[in-house]
C-alpha cells in the first residue's frame, strides 16, 4: 500500500476512535511528538493526553505530499473545546515517517494552544 494511503487510513481510524486498527499501522517503537514536546507512543496515549485539551477534533485535509516513506498532511482543525464552545480553521501540519510499511514517527504542528490562549485573553478596551 502506498505511504499516503497508509497515513490516510491511520488518520481515519484515529478520528473514528478505532484504536486497535490505528495501532496495527504503527511500527515497533513508534513515537508521536506534539507541540510543547509531548512524546506519545500510540493512539491510546494520544486520546488520553488530548482529553483535557478538547472534547473532539477533526481534520480538513487540504493537501498531502508524499516523498518515499515521508508524508506531510496539511490542513485545518475543527472541533469543540472542553467547555463546549466550537473552534475551526486552526492550521496543522503532520509529518509521518514510515518504515517497512508502518508508521514509525509522527511530528505534529498546530496552532491549537495559541488560538485557545487568544480566546481566553482579556480584550483591550474599545477594541
Amino acid at each position: 500500500m502506498p505511504a499516503e494511503d497508509i497515513v490516510r487510513s491511520y488518520l481515519a481510524a484515529l478520528e473514528e476512535r478505532e484504536i486497535a486498527r490505528a495501532e496495527a499501522m504503527l511500527a515497533p517503537g513508534h513515537v508521536s511528538v506534539f507541540p510543547g514536546g509531548a512524546r506519545l507512543s500510540g493512539p491510546r496515549e494520544v486520546v488520553a493526553w488530548a482529553a483535557s485539551r478538547y472534547r473532539w477534533v477533526r481534520k480538513r485535509i487540504e493537501r498531502v505530499d508524499a516523498a518515499g516513506d515521508t508524508v506531510y498532511v496539511l490542513g485545518t482543525l475543527y472541533g469543540e473545546w472542553p467547555d463546549g464552545s466550537a473552534f475551526e480553521g486552526i492550521r496543522f501540519i503532520d509529518r509521518f515517517e514510515l518504515r517497512d510499511g508502518r508508521i514509525a514517527r509522527i511530528d505534529v504542528w498546530n496552532d491549537l494552544a495559541e488560538v485557545r490562549a487568544a480566546a481566553r485573553a482579556p480584550q483591550p478596551a474599545g477594541g
